[in-house]
């Protein structure tokens, strides 16, 4: 499958981390996903029933960043996958991108992430 639909630099403010400052202060993250669909009926309709609404997949995201605190961003990634496959059929395959630029790492670095793929 060579069609895809990619959603770059999702952004929501969550509580996630391993220590209990990330989890009071909270931070910025960003979501990066690449969901594999069959396009061509899509391509040749127009009609958006028959693709996947990526506004929806937005939201979603958003939903989980905001979400549920989890210690760890693999965490994160592999419940946006888990959720994207459950509620949007027409999606083969996803992969997820989860960006943690404020990670503390003791550091200065531009950015931190973790990326999953999960299938049908």
């Amino acid at each position: 499958m060579s069609d895809s639909i990619v959603l770059t630099g999702i952004s929501g403010f969550g509580f996630h981390g391993v220590f209990d400052h990330e989890r009071i202060n909270g931070q910025n993250f960003f979501v990066d996903v690449e969901l594999h669909v069959d396009l061509l009926k899509a391509s040749m309709s127009d009609d958006l029933a028959d693709t996947v609404n990526y506004g929806l997949i937005t939201e979603l995201v958003v939903t989980e960043i905001k979400g549920e605190p989890v210690s760890l961003i693999e965490r994160l990634a592999g419940r946006i996958a888990e959720k994207i496959l459950v509620a949007h059929q027409q999606v083969l395959e996803v992969t997820v991108t989860v960006h943690k630029p404020d990670a503390p790492v003791g550091i200065v670095i531009k950015d931190i992430a973790v990326q999953i793929t999960r299938s049908r």
